[in-house]
């Protein structure tokens, strides 16, 4: 289970996890349909197991077909769980708990702790809760040249600062800095990443008052 505030970059940080998986294991990303039901949920893990048959006409043989295919060794990752009705984490445990499934299920998203806690029969199943905190001024200065190379040509001190007036240490508003400061700097002749800049794309990230 990955939680924490939205925009912290639960996302981002669960993918680099699962990139160092060992050999053997696959990895599904299975979307949250809208408006979620048993139904969907069950047609969501269908599709993106990406199985050559055609979605059963049964649940059951929906469910037959699903868990042949999660009896070798899967991580089923489902991004903003929170949005997930009761029935849904429960069609997912059950997924897990079938005697024929080799699968770790990761669950993602913004309060989902908070869902996951009125199902203590599947949080008492979670081997790990794993927060993805705020990052800290200092942090922010390692992460973003690590994030993207524009970063690195940026002075530590100005990333700090960077940080501390505008993104506050989410990562969420960091990319969209990113994508602002990258046109700028396309889109711009002679445009330097200095503060008088900065300061302009700021008023582009942040929400009006």
């Amino acid at each position: 289970m990955w939680f924490g505030d939205p925009g912290r970059g639960k996302t981002v940080a669960v993918r680099m996890a699962l990139h160092a998986l060992p050999p053997g294991w696959k990895v599904t990303w299975v979307p949250v349909p809208v408006r979620p039901s048993v139904a969907g949920m069950r047609r969501a893990v269908f599709d993106a197991l990406a199985l050559p048959s055609r979605f059963p006409h049964t649940s059951a043989l929906a469910d037959a077909a699903v868990a042949g295919a999660l009896g070798e060794a899967r991580v089923l990752a489902v991004d903003e769980a929170q949005r997930l009705p009761v029935p849904c984490p429960e069609y997912l445990q059950s997924l897990w708990d079938h005697p024929d499934t080799r699968i770790t299920l990761v669950l993602c998203g913004a309060g989902s702790e908070r869902a996951l806690a009125r199902l203590p029969h599947l949080a008492s199943r979670i081997g790990a809760w794993q927060e993805v905190p705020r990052l800290t001024g200092a942090e922010a200065a390692a992460v973003m040249t690590g994030f993207h190379p524009l970063w690195r040509t940026v002075p530590a001190p100005d990333l700090t600062w960077i940080d501390q007036s505008c993104a506050h240490g989410t990562l969420r508003t960091w990319a969209a800095l990113t994508a602002h400061l990258q046109n700028a700097l396309l889109t711009t002749a002679d445009a330097a990443v200095d503060r008088a800049l900065l300061r302009r794309l700021f008023k582009r990230v942040a929400p009006p008052l």
